[in-house]
């Protein structure tokens, strides 16, 4: 039996993006017949290798700037890209089963660092009356949710691939099926992620861990800081490749936009708090000092910043409302999935469309409610209460159940999972159904967010699922094969994605989550949520900023503006958004077609910038990874973190000071004109 496909592999066939005739049949890129490498060794492992380094890279991403690395692209890139590594070639269905299972770093990470947070800030808040969660706790929440969203998208994989070809656009999909067929092409720009991959490691490794230059850039030597300082303003760039790379994915628009939030925040929201606290000598909760005592930070944090959640969260909630149409139909098409799942025995059927039967979800599920159960009555400590567990393991697997195809749908539509909003209503729904129950507290708010945590990540693991799904069904990978493995790549994933989690929590006082060092936007607005239900704070003004932050998204939603860029962007701190801007004015530069460009060149230099910037965020976020890897365990060995800057062998007072700036400001000027020079040098030849 041959091992290769027979043939040059060119390109999707005609029909692959198009509504079906009657009788009319898909055949993949590999069809049925095609004896080709799938699930090999070096498939498993490549796959479950690239599952363990993006996990830890996004998740530090996602908790320091509230953008996690989309993996299946890049990773896509690099399966290819080592196969000439091998004295054998890998197939294309290796590939893909290396992407499927990496791939399972995105959407776990996502769903445990937009929740579990929360816990660590509220644990660090005295008199909160909330446990600090587990390593062992992070781990079962966010391989319970994984899990759970691939039972629910099974029976809805023949309705989202076959039933509804052609009538969804799939761009992740899309995108990453294209690199897949590309072949032998693309492991040229494999080499370029690599080398940017490289490139962003040693530039923020220069920065944060040798400190070389200054991690923060106020342009004091031009005089600028202290023109603003004076009006009660600041302006402040975190000099980080990463970021700058993520602002480049982003683009122009969102970079602008997430930009104004922050500049609405600081230098109109700020000086105005403060000039009307000047005149106001009591303290003002949330405050625990008069505004007139404050400096920007402190203004910014205690009431500027609770608008940017309410804006976090009014955006979810708006989105919600706005799917409203689409849920319904989803929802239907999932209990119907459910009723009428093929049970044939896999072998009775094509090879490419081999799913998992029926019996196999429906034991699934019940073996996840006997799971969830005994995590959420023993797991969690409320074994007291077996009536609350068997209550929350329902409440689980039913907005999860209504959600999945919700989140599937998002995906194969626009490309875009809203799973804050869902998450958000999981936490209101649970949150009083728990209180009714006796829950109250810091305990009720503990149970309350391990419950938001799984369904998030089941949300999360049901759209991503769905994309690569659709990847396989054009290529012509085995469904059951692709499913089967992503339960493994959902363990590895939860498992570094709760070391990574646990070994951020390790920061010194003030560095942790919830400040500006890592700010984890999305979970802060959970948090705000929780003590609003739970009543463990009284502060009405908190309040009175939180709905204006909900009023602004609304506004912001009537006019066109996408309100939770702008809201994060006023949540984040100035010094996070700023590179974003860069970043986006960088993908401007490169993109801009000049007179007497074809297409061709603007989309073969547009795609070299993609895959620079993806290598930049990689390789920045690996090193901050390994930077905070090495806190920890310098931490728990010697109990201080300044034993560690015994490594910052380049460290000196003068490079935290102007020199420090002028030299990251030359450093940094020198990699965007990298960036753009670079990538505008590609052509559609060489791309």
């Amino acid at each position: 039996m041959s091992h290769e496909p027979t043939g040059a592999i060119e390109g999707l066939p005609e029909n692959a993006r198009r509504p079906l005739e009657p009788g009319e049949v898909y055949v993949p890129i590999v069809p049925d017949e095609a004896g080709v490498h799938e699930v090999t060794a070096r498939s498993v492992t490549l796959g479950l290798m690239f599952c363990a380094v993006f996990s830890m890279a996004a998740a530090y991403l996602a908790l320091k700037v509230g953008q996690g690395i989309e993996a299946a692209i890049p990773i896509a890139i690099l399966a290819i890209g080592m196969s000439p590594l091998f004295t054998r070639k890998s197939t294309i269905l290796e590939n893909v089963i290396i992407q499927s299972i990496g791939a399972n770093s995105s959407h776990v990470v996502s769903g445990a660092v937009f929740t579990i947070p929360a816990l660590y800030m509220l644990a660090a808040e005295s008199g909160s009356g909330v446990a600090q969660p587990s390593v062992v706790q992070v781990m079962m929440v966010s391989f319970l949710g994984g899990c759970l969203g691939i039972l629910f998208l099974v029976p809805l994989r023949y309705h989202f691939m076959v039933e509804m070809q052609g009538r969804f656009p799939w761009p992740e999909g899309t995108a990453t099926t294209e690199i897949l067929l590309t072949g032998e092409r693309v492991g040229g720009q494999a080499k370029i992620l690599a080398m940017a991959a490289g490139l962003g490691a040693l530039y923020d490794g220069l920065v944060t861990s040798f400190h070389l230059m200054a991690e923060q850039l106020t342009f004091r030597a031009v005089g600028l800081s202290d023109v603003l300082a004076r009006n009660f303003m600041t302006l402040r760039v975190l000099n980080n490749a990463a970021i700058v790379g993520i602002g480049y994915i982003v683009g122009i628009r969102y970079a602008a936009i997430i930009c104004a939030g922050s500049f609405l925040s600081y230098f109109v929201l700020v000086p105005l708090v403060h000039a009307i606290g000047v005149h106001i000598p009591s303290v003002l909760p949330p405050g625990s000092i008069p505004i007139s005592e404050m400096s920007i930070d402190e203004v910014f944090k205690n009431y500027v910043r609770i608008i940017g959640v309410g804006g976090i969260a009014g955006a979810g909630i708006l989105g919600i409302l706005s799917s409203l149409p689409s849920m319904i139909r989803s929802i239907g098409a999932n209990i119907v999935g459910m009723s009428h799942q093929d049970e044939r025995a896999v072998t009775e059927v094509p090879r490419v469309d081999r799913s998992l039967s029926g019996t196999f979800t429906v034991v699934g599920l019940v073996i996840f409610a006997v799971a969830a159960f005994l995590f959420f009555s023993y797991g969690i400590g409320i074994g007291g209460s077996l009536l609350s567990a068997a209550v929350c393991t329902g409440l689980v697997m039913l907005i999860a159940f209504l959600f999945a195809p919700v989140s599937a749908r998002a995906i194969a539509i626009v490309g875009t999972n809203p799973v804050s909003g869902m998450t958000m209503l999981t936490l209101i729904v649970t949150g009083f159904v728990l209180l009714k129950l006796g829950l109250s507290g810091g305990n009720g708010m503990f149970v309350t967010m391990m419950v938001g945590g799984v369904v998030c990540t089941a949300l999360a693991a049901s759209g991503a699922l769905a994309s690569d799904l659709k990847v396989g069904y054009w290529i012509g990978a085995t469904p059951s094969k692709q499913l089967g493995l992503k339960f493994v790549g959902t363990l590895v994933a939860a498992v570094f994605c709760g070391l990574m989690m646990w070994v951020m929590a390790q920061s010194d006082p003030g560095q942790g989550f919830g400040s500006a060092n890592i700010p984890a936007p999305q979970a802060s607005a959970m948090k705000e949520i929780l003590v609003g239900i739970f009543g463990a704070q009284t502060a009405p003004l908190q309040w009175y900023l939180f709905g204006l932050g909900v009023l602004l998204a609304l506004i912001l939603r009537m006019t066109g503006v996408p309100p939770l860029a702008f809201a994060l962007g006023m949540y984040l701190p100035m010094q996070l958004n700023t590179p974003v801007l860069l970043g986006g004015i960088l993908s401007w530069m490169v993109a801009r077609k000049g007179d007497g460009e074809d297409d061709a060149r603007v989309k073969a230099r547009t795609d070299r910038g993609v895959l620079i910037a993806s290598g930049l965020m990689a390789g920045g976020a690996i090193i901050g990874a390994v930077d905070a890897i090495s806190s920890a365990i310098v931490k728990q060995v010697t109990g201080s973190t300044e034993a560690k800057n015994v490594i910052h062998i380049l460290s000196d007072p003068a490079f935290e000071g102007m020199t420090g700036e002028v030299i990251g400001t030359l450093t940094l000027v020198a990699l965007c004109t990298f960036v753009v020079w670079f990538s505008r040098r590609a052509t559609s030849e060489n791309a």
